[in-house]
């Protein structure tokens, strides 16, 4: 077994120069303490600086997936909504075409709850696109089929809605199912 004084001896044996010091120390002139502050304070300054760009970075991917979150969830149900507010359209049409006192009331009936529908949906960001006579736009619509027309105004250009397109904000949730002039 080796003793501690054996230890010793060989830490403190000259090194090749012929010192006597323990490698890898400072002697007392080069061991400088503002210089290993310094350092120190650097080191930590530049930990520091990383770990709050690291934080920043965190919280704005954190809150642009809140606000993704947030929009997708909202468009799924207004999604579900939509075929709502196509039936109520179509009720509305076919009362309008009745003529009798029942069916003026039901068609009342109808207009209020299409507008009050309307008018949330809306608040929350909902846009009907207009496609009835606006050229023919495969970013906003969906073309069914084409039939003949006597103007050459109307070619190339919607000619009737089957089924109304909306926008949620600037992106495209539903087409507008439409039928172009040729």
């Amino acid at each position: 077994m080796i003793s501690e004084e054996e230890i010793q001896e060989d830490e403190t044996e000259p090194d090749v120069e012929g010192n006597s010091e323990p490698s890898g120390e400072l002697s007392p002139e080069d061991h400088d303490p503002l210089a290993e502050m310094e350092t120190k304070y650097a080191e930590a300054n530049d930990k520091y600086l990383r770990i709050y760009s690291e934080f920043e970075n965190f919280r704005r991917r954190t809150a642009r997936e809140k606000l993704e979150m947030i929009s997708t969830a909202s468009s799924d149900i207004i999604k579900d909504l939509l075929p709502a507010v196509d039936d109520f359209e179509r009720a509305q049409k076919a009362t309008e075409a009745i003529e009798d006192k029942a069916a003026k009331a039901a068609l009342e009936g109808y207009t209020l709850v299409l507008q009050k529908l309307n008018g949330i949906l809306k608040s929350k960001g909902l846009k009907k696109i207009e496609a009835l006579g606006e050229p023919f736009d495969v970013e906003l619509h969906e073309a069914i089929t084409k039939i003949p027309v006597d103007s050459k105004k109307q070619k190339g250009k919607v000619v009737d809605v089957i089924e109304n397109g909306y926008m949620l904000g600037d992106k495209v949730i539903r087409f507008a199912k439409v039928v172009i002039g040729e």
